[in-house]
């Protein structure tokens, strides 16, 4: 890992926090942002240095203010805070959706450390945690195969996908008024209409945002089964019907529009109103990667 990912990592949840807090309310001690961002001290210390340093936050009296939102441009990229395992990762699914591999393709260990300037342990150690998604098959005295992202493959995991997700959504609407989601999905409304208003520029931002948003309607339901399995529609999401470049910027602008219809949906607490928007927003994602594996 690079000397400095951890830090960027760490600034970047930060900004997740400091979106979920109110302009004047005080942050959390640095013991509480060590736990809640699995750092050290040092660097929980290095992250607020630099957060005073963008005036998004302010010392008074011994304290530590909101002084002003982040914007969500702030962030480091997140090729930046990747460690070496999520960079192989990356690595190996742009080869594998935007190159030329197809149903039976071999992968050989070597090539791919050679390709990604990695050791061969850490490809091998990649591979064998990567084959549980049933995309690559390891054949006995024959190394790996690709097995092929297919239609079939892409609609049963929508199946589990809408099963959880629809549950999760649901659940909104039983959630306290003082439960921190409510902050999290204000800060999530936030950083998807600061994108919208600079969608011409910021369209390929909005992967991550996905990812990010989808990830907190599961997170009401913790579940090690669908923890594990979100891992699953991240890395298919994340890593491949983003490849059909034709019309990103549009695909990405309605995207967009029925997370905001979801998150007002998921606000009225109204079940019926959170079902219609968000099977609404499920059945267009999987329009948009069916259609992305037929081209």
């Amino acid at each position: 890992m690079r000397t400095d990912t951890t830090f960027k990592r760490a600034f970047n949840d930060m900004i997740g926090i400091i979106r979920t807090l109110d302009l004047g309310e005080e942050l959390p001690s640095e013991n509480a942002l060590r736990a809640q961002l699995g750092v050290s001290r040092t660097t929980v210390r290095k992250v607020l240095a630099g957060m005073a340093a963008r005036g998004i936050i302010m010392s008074e009296a011994h304290r530590r203010i909101i002084r002003k939102q982040p914007r969500q441009k702030e962030r480091y990229p997140k090729e930046e805070t990747l460690a070496i395992s999520e960079q192989v990762e990356t690595s190996f699914m742009e080869w594998m959706l935007r190159g030329d591999a197809c149903p039976g393709t071999e992968i050989n260990e070597t090539e791919l450390a050679r390709k990604f300037g990695v050791a061969t342990t850490i490809i091998r150690e990649f591979l064998n945690r990567f084959q549980k998604y049933g995309l690559i098959e390891k054949r006995q005295n024959a190394g790996w195969v690709f097995k092929g992202f297919t239609a079939s493959f892409a609609l049963e995991l929508f199946e589990i996908r809408e099963m959880f997700e629809m549950r999760s959504a649901r659940l909104f609407a039983a959630l306290p008024d003082g439960s921190p989601v409510w902050k999290q999905i204000q800060a999530m409304r936030a950083a998807h209409l600061e994108l919208l208003a600079d969608i011409d520029a910021r369209f390929q931002d909005f992967s991550e945002l996905d990812s990010r948003f989808h990830r907190l309607i599961t997170a009401v339901a913790p579940n090690r089964f669908i923890e594990s399995f979100q891992d699953v529609i991240a890395m298919v999401f994340h890593y491949h019907y983003q490849w059909n470049k034709r019309d990103e910027r549009a695909r990405n602008e309605v995207a967009i529009r029925e997370h905001l219809a979801l998150i007002e949906a998921l606000e009225s607490r109204n079940v019926a109103s959170i079902d219609r928007a968000c099977r609404l927003h499920l059945t267009s994602a999987r329009e948009t990667l069916l259609r992305s594996i037929m081209q």
